[in-house]
């Protein structure tokens, strides 16, 4: 058998360095899940870089998620879920040789992915505008939400003399929140500023190192982004190879390994929504 050979098992072509379809498809299951551990691995040193900043700052994590709109994450997820089931039955219509319907099921995975890129738009765009962004670009303007009070800052002519006589000026609009302070807890936690004497209750100085909570944020949904579309690439593969007839004998183990990748984007997904949405 020569190096380009190719023979035929049961309809399926197989490459001449596997002895049958079963090996060849195993081969390329593991593969694959070579791969995803990666990926795992990669995802979990955020995740890991996330836990270090909550222990120590979780003060910045109680502010931060305010500013996450609840909906559209759980719009996103339920997006992703449905996703999961299309591609799980574009496996199953490769495997029954069944090519309309896998194309139908591509094509609205397809949708869904780019239903949950449009969503991440909607959410990235409203902080673009309100100047919550990562390290340095974070610069926060206007009311975006959360509960920041914007009061009026203090005269100058009264800042001047606060200034001579030693005292602290009181936090600005942009640095006082609505939201409850952080508990006691482990060291490192930033010191909030002293309140303001203008008898205004309920209101308590923006963290320090806000900056750092949107910083994981985009670091981390950005990544996932990313993979989203990958996969979106992988798919529209896919459909070329179904255009081709790769899949008209039977062959699925194309169609099943990226239908793994995406269970495995979808998966990380819902870690991220849990983390930086819901957990306050």
């Amino acid at each position: 058998m020569t190096a380009h050979a190719h023979q035929q098992t049961d309809g399926l072509r197989v490459d001449h360095h596997f002895e049958n379809a079963e090996q060849q498809y195993q081969s390329a299951k593991l593969g694959m899940w070579l791969f995803l551990t990666t990926e795992i691995l990669l995802f979990g040193g955020l995740f890991c870089a996330y836990a270090v900043f909550r222990a120590n700052h979780p003060e910045i994590f109680v502010f931060g998620h305010h500013f996450l709109d609840k909906n559209l994450g759980a719009l996103n997820t339920v997006i992703l879920i449905c996703s999961s089931a299309t591609i799980a039955w574009a496996v199953r219509a490769a495997q029954l040789k069944q090519m309309k319907v896998l194309v139908l099921m591509l094509l609205l995975t397809i949708a869904c992915a780019g239903g949950f890129l449009g969503v991440k738009y909607l959410e990235y765009s409203h902080k673009w505008h309100a100047g919550l962004l990562w390290a340095r670009q974070y610069n926060p303007h206007g009311e975006h939400g959360g509960g920041v009070d914007h009061a009026p800052a203090a005269p100058a002519a009264e800042a001047s003399t606060m200034a001579a006589a030693g005292a602290a000026p009181a936090a600005s609009a942009d640095e006082r929140s609505k939201i409850a302070p952080a508990a006691v807890g482990p060291s490192g936690l930033a010191e909030p500023e002293a309140l303001p004497s203008s008898g205004e209750q309920g209101l308590v100085p923006e963290p320090a190192h806000a900056r750092i909570y949107f910083s994981i944020y985009f670091l981390m949904t950005g990544l996932h982004g990313i993979h989203v579309l990958g996969g979106i690439g992988a798919m529209l593969w896919l459909l070329w190879g179904v255009r081709q007839g790769v899949f008209a004998s039977g062959h699925f183990t194309r169609v099943d390994m990226v239908a793994l990748y995406w269970h495995v984007v979808d998966l990380i997904w819902i870690y991220l929504f849990l983390l930086l949405y819901l957990i306050d």
